[in-house]
């Protein structure tokens, strides 16, 4: 588990590229969430480079609960998914998933030049992208009848809480996100609040 709350991810995508006697290696770096959303742009990509021989990627999801995957795709073992892997730990990033497609040219490159060929492309995608810094938030459900409403948005406020849901029914819901950090003392100052309950 990563110990730090902050962590650094990309926005949208990006795309990198090297070329090498003859053969064409395209990268793209993806933001993704999730396994399922890495294997749909991977399929994306497959789609769109449908002629190519290799589609090889990497990725690396949840800051808390890390979760890392590659895979050469035919190349020789090692020579692909790992180098593509070793760039996104290298520029500490969360939520990514690389793709890189490979064009054949017609000349072998040999071990080492597979390797530095999709290291180069992932490197070329990966400082083409637009970084950004996220926090670790965790979810807080807020149970309430609606005349405590007052007292518990006024909370929401003050601490600029991010509304994720809310229910104003017969017994009103409240979702809401706080950082990993804050979140026992802010669940306490809510729980101050009799009649309110805190998932």
């Amino acid at each position: 588990m990563r110990e730090s709350d902050r962590y650094n991810t990309i926005k949208g995508t990006s795309e990198g590229y090297y070329k090498e006697k003859g053969s064409k290696f395209i990268a793209r770096a993806f933001h993704v969430e999730s396994e399922e959303e890495a294997k749909e742009y991977l399929l994306q990509m497959k789609k769109e480079y449908h002629d190519a021989r290799h589609h090889c990627y990497a990725f690396r999801i949840k800051p808390e609960d890390e979760f890392f995957r590659s895979s050469d795709d035919g190349e020789p073992s090692g020579t692909a998914g790992k180098p593509i892997l070793n760039q996104i730990f290298s520029a500490d990033l969360f939520d990514v998933l690389v793709v890189v497609t490979r064009y054949f040219g017609g000349t072998k490159l040999g071990v080492h030049g597979l390797i530095r060929a999709y290291k180069t492309a992932t490197r070329d995608a990966i400082d083409r992208a637009e970084v950004t810094e996220l926090t670790i938030t965790r979810t807080l459900t807020l149970l309430f009848d609606y005349p405590l409403m007052n007292k518990i948005m006024r909370i929401v406020k003050e601490e600029n809480l991010p509304v994720s849901k809310q229910d104003f029914a017969l017994r009103c819901a409240l979702v809401v996100r706080v950082e990993r950090n804050k979140e026992k003392a802010l669940t306490e100052k809510f729980l101050r609040i009799q009649g309110l309950t805190v998932k």
